[in-house]
């Protein structure tokens, strides 16, 4: 079972892979990163793509349809990735299911001319299942 460092390059051998990073949406912070941020500051898109991942993760309206049938809370995010596209470029985040609190997620920036948006989320959801963390 691969960690971080290891998923994390995996990652940067997917078609037009520019970066990715493993970070907190609690905290904001990258628990690791490889290859460029976009717009050069990795701490900064750390931070930016933590507040997406949580008002996704804390929203009622994003939640499945069938909702919460016996009342417990679920460790589960109600969201299994996001994708944000621009001109130039994809961004997926990708939530990673754990045994203790889900408060982590991939993100993986791809060039839009070289990149397979469909490859990437099926490799990323692969490697978010078998991401060991600690």
């Amino acid at each position: 079972m691969p960690g971080i460092d290891e998923s994390l390059l995996e990652a940067m051998r997917l078609p037009g892979a520019r970066g990715a990073a493993v970070v907190d949406w609690i905290s904001g912070l990258a628990l690791g990163a490889v290859g460029d941020a976009p717009g050069g500051d990795l701490e900064a898109a750390a931070a930016e793509t933590a507040e997406l991942a949580r008002l996704a993760a804390e929203s009622g309206a994003l939640a499945p349809a069938g909702g919460d049938t016996d009342g417990a809370l679920s460790k589960e995010p109600p969201v299994q990735d996001l994708i944000i596209t621009n001109t130039d470029s994809y961004h997926l985040l990708r939530f990673v299911t754990t045994t203790f609190d889900s408060t982590v997620f991939l993100h993986l920036w791809l060039d839009r001319g070289e990149g397979n948006l469909a490859l990437a989320r099926i490799r990323l959801a692969e490697m978010a299942d078998r991401l060991v963390l600690g």
